[in-house]
């Protein structure tokens, strides 16, 4: 796949919604200088090609609402010959797997290790017995069903203590407030698409 990277105004663009996602076109024309007119085009440009993603996350971890006390990483290495495309179809669109996907999990990635599919997950529950309970309960009999009883290989888990940065620029404790990056916090401290002398 080519390499897709922006021009000075889509970057003053991209520095600005990171810094408040809420933020205006008008606004976004009054920070940057570009033309209200092409923010609007270049923004729906970059939406339409998948370079701009939005999410409204509800923080329930103990910073937050308090309902998740407790928070895992799980690491399952599947059996040899588990593809990406089998587990996908198997558990991502089952309506079960989505409905524990949006209670329960609060990340997740696939990779490979030794040739093997694996599944990463950060996993939330009220207390360290309910995450064990979800797991083991609910989670693991789900994969067994869709890809089998000898599915998992390998479980590796780590307890998550402290969330320390989101999608390179977030940093919950440090710079952020009122659901936004603060206004002090500097433009050279917010990551878009190249390391500045890298590219």
């Amino acid at each position: 796949m080519k390499e897709r990277y922006l021009d000075e105004q889509e970057h003053a663009i991209v520095r600005e919604l990171i810094k408040n996602p809420r933020i205006s076109d008008n606004q976004i024309s009054k920070n940057t200088s570009v033309p209200v007119m092409t923010v609007n085009r270049k923004r729906k440009t970059l939406e339409r090609e998948s370079l701009l993603r939005y999410y409204c996350s509800f923080n329930a971890e103990e910073s937050g609402s308090g309902v998740f006390k407790a928070k895992q990483l799980y690491m399952l290495k599947f059996r040899i010959g588990i593809t990406k495309k089998e587990y996908l179809e198997a558990l991502e669109y089952d309506k079960k797997h989505i409905v524990f996907n949006a209670s329960c999990i609060s990340l997740s990635y696939l990779g490979e290790k030794s040739g093997r599919l694996m599944l990463m997950l950060i996993l939330v529950a009220r207390s360290d017995s309910e995450l064990v309970e979800e797991f083991n309960g609910r989670f693991i009999p789900m994969v067994k069903a869709r890809l089998g009883e000898d599915a998992i290989e390998d479980v590796i888990v780590a307890k998550i203590t402290q969330t320390l940065r989101r999608h390179h620029n977030y940093l919950p404790h440090v710079n952020m407030k009122d659901g936004k990056i603060k206004d002090d916090w500097p433009d050279s401290y917010i990551f878009v698409d190249r390391v500045k002398g890298k590219m």
